[in-house]
């Protein structure tokens, strides 16, 4: 029977108009998953008043091929350009940008799209079977359970990256701070606004997202000159890419069942199991020191778990009405629209319909992934051109896609505020993934947190299940302190015995950066508490569990970098000068509207910083002004017109 239904699905789907639905919406979710700042949500966004001209299999057909393809396309952005498209690509930019930096642009992308598609096949394979069977696992994870996973995953974050546990365990205070900022969970309290009108409603993730990377990476790339990679980029790296994919290829079905199960969990999905993925990923790892750097295992992992991640996201979407995530949202308000009422029985009562989204999945996974690779060459050699033409179009789509938000003036201002953050975080040895994946998961993990303490007090801390995930943090703490002990009097003993000890390795980061944010840091939190004494008690829980062990850190490195302080802020001029020329574009389009401050804004970055000649670089320039605007007409969003030009 099932057979038969799954052959009636696949013969539906591949009747002409459903089949061109499904590539068309795939195109638009590549295009989209490619653009910073816009990805999967901007796509079925778009793509929704279009499905309604359609039959329902064509319009859920369009959407999940958008859906499906968004975290194989993102792998572009994250590796040459080092931004994220969303946070569970992260780990991928860490690791896919510096490579591409080494010349292995390629290579990266080889296994990003394998892994991607690996994941996609995996996550429909299991969709296929997880609906009659996910919904006793489901039932069993309760809130505290949910907010260990989600502590899990934050905590994943913070250690994996750098070697500078308390620096990575405060920049996930701080996204936590960041997160709550806005209204209250429980309350009817409004947190850290200000006074300000713009963040009654918080940050938009798409903001921050760009802010702490893809800004902060511009600026670098800005500063430095020339291409992305210093070395030429072959083509035949494609094979690297297959043989380190085929090497690795039982980590990215390991990847790909965690992020399976990532998904099964509402709201928490991808940011949690890809860095629970790109953990398992680093402890698999005999040699250990080259992530960060550039380990092709960190690509693998990630990839893996978040395209399995996006795909199992419907599970709980399909099983009881509560979206994954944002896309999963879109698309279950089309299946409302379509007459399909998700529920435990609609595998019995819509089987083709299971089937249609199955199939529709594992096509659009293998068919994108195929495309990535068609397109690698030429993608692969934009890492060479100058990075300032390319700079000129990615600020501008950055300022579009985070304009979208509120569509204020105070999008633009926060995207570069932001910047400036993340560029401190960058130069300070900060790592930006776990302040991005805090705030991400602050949500949850307050609405988690608080039905915890409201159902079972602090019982909870003993329930078998939280002990369980807790010890996945508590384990790894143990191992570390225990090998440091072990180190420190290693270091001792050859001291005794005059033997030189092994040679530390220097940071690269500035002293004198890291600093001024670890200052900046603890005012923030000290103000925090300050203000949060005027919340509803409610209101404090989440705020507090992000001051807690925030604030000591913080003061922590403020003495230890007082301590180690040297005067090395000054090599960073280059840089600083870009940030604040884009702080006064922001400022400009805030007096005068968009149009005059992004000419000059194009003038400076072709003919300033990548020194085009005059015609060539005007021709360019108005191509990419053309398409800034062009943006804004599909976004259906107006573009800032000016605070002083509309007194006039």
């Amino acid at each position: 029977m099932m057979l038969d239904h799954a052959l009636s699905a696949l013969d539906a789907l591949f009747e002409p108009t459903r089949l061109l639905a499904l590539f068309g919406g795939m195109i638009v979710g590549m295009i989209f998953g490619m653009l910073p700042g816009l990805g999967g949500v901007a796509a079925v966004s778009i793509l929704l008043p279009f499905i309604y001209y359609l039959d329902a299999y064509s319009g859920l057909a369009m959407l999940l091929g958008a859906v499906s393809v968004v975290y194989t396309s993102d792998t572009i952005t994250s590796v040459l350009l080092g931004a994220p498209g969303s946070p569970a690509s992260a780990p991928t930019a860490i690791e896919g940008h510096a490579l591409a930096k080494q010349g292995q642009a390629a290579r990266a992308l080889g296994v990003g799209f394998l892994a991607s598609m690996v994941g996609g096949l995996v996550g429909s394979l299991v969709l296929l079977f997880a609906i009659p069977v996910a919904g006793p696992i489901v039932l069993m994870l309760s809130t505290p359970e949910l907010f260990m996973f989600a502590l899990v995953g934050l905590f994943f974050a913070s250690s994996m990256i750098g070697k500078d546990l308390a620096k990575g365990l405060a920049a996930a205070c701080l996204g936590l701070l960041l997160g709550v900022v806005g209204p209250a969970q429980a309350a009817a309290d409004f947190r850290f606004t200000f006074g300000q009108v713009y963040l009654l409603d918080g940050f938009s993730l798409t903001i921050v997202a760009l802010g702490l990377f893809g800004v902060a990476e511009v600026i670098s790339m800005l500063a430095t000159g020339g291409g992305i990679s210093q070395s030429r980029i072959e083509v035949a790296s494609w094979r690297d890419g297959f043989h380190d994919f085929w090497r690795n290829r039982w980590l990215v079905l390991r990847a790909s069942l965690i992020g399976v199960l990532g998904g099964f969990v509402p709201a928490v999905g991808a940011s949690a199991s890809t860095w629970v993925a790109y953990g398992h990923a680093i402890r698999s790892t005999k040699d250990r020191s080259k992530f960060g750097k550039g380990e092709i295992r960190g690509i693998a992992a990630s990839e893996g778990a978040n395209n399995a991640t996006v795909i199992s996201d419907l599970v709980p979407t399909l099983l009881f009405s509560v979206p994954g995530g944002p896309a999963a949202a879109i698309f279950l308000g089309a299946l409302f629209s379509f007459g399909y009422y998700p529920g435990p029985r609609m595998i019995t009562q819509s089987p083709d319909l299971m089937f249609l989204i199955v199939w529709s999945v594992a096509l659009t996974s293998v068919v994108g992934a195929l495309i990535c690779f068609a397109i690698t060459p030429a993608l692969a050699r934009l890492t060479r051109i100058p990075f300032a033409i390319i700079a000129a179009p990615l600020v501008l789509i950055m300022v579009v896609g985070a304009y979208q938000s509120t569509s204020t003036i105070g999008d633009i201002f926060m995207l570069f505020a932001l910047g400036g953050l993340g560029w401190l975080m960058k130069h300070g040895g900060w790592p930006r993934a776990p302040a991005l994946v805090g705030f991400v998961l602050s949500g949850p993990m307050e609405q988690y947190f608080w039905l915890t303490n409201q159902i079972h007090g602090w019982s909870w801390l003993m329930r078998p299940g939280v002990l369980v995930i807790g010890s996945i943090i508590a384990i790894p703490l143990l191992l570390s302190a225990y090998r440091w002990y072990r180190a420190r009097h290693q270091s001792e003993d050859a001291v005794k015995d005059d033997v030189p000890p092994p040679p530390v390795e220097t940071s690269t980061s500035s002293v004198g950066v890291a600093l001024v944010l670890a200052v900046i840091v603890a005012v923030m939190f000290v103000y925090a508490v300050w203000e949060m004494q005027s919340f509803n008690p409610v209101s404090r829980l989440m705020p507090t569990l992000a001051i807690v062990p925030g604030l000591p850190l913080a003061l922590w490195l403020v003495f230890r970098g007082v301590r180690e302080y040297q005067n090395d802020f000054a090599n960073d001029g280059a840089e600083l000068w870009i940030l604040l020329t884009l702080i006064v574009y922001a400022i400009a389009v805030w007096a005068i509207g968009l149009s005059l401050p992004t000419i000059a804004l194009i003038a400076w970055m072709l003919l300033g910083r990548a020194k085009m000649r005059l015609w060539t670089g005007a021709i360019y320039g108005a191509i990419v002004f053309a398409i800034v605007w062009i943006l804004f007409d599909l976004l259906r969003g107006d573009a800032p017109s000016g605070a002083l030009i509309s007194l006039f």
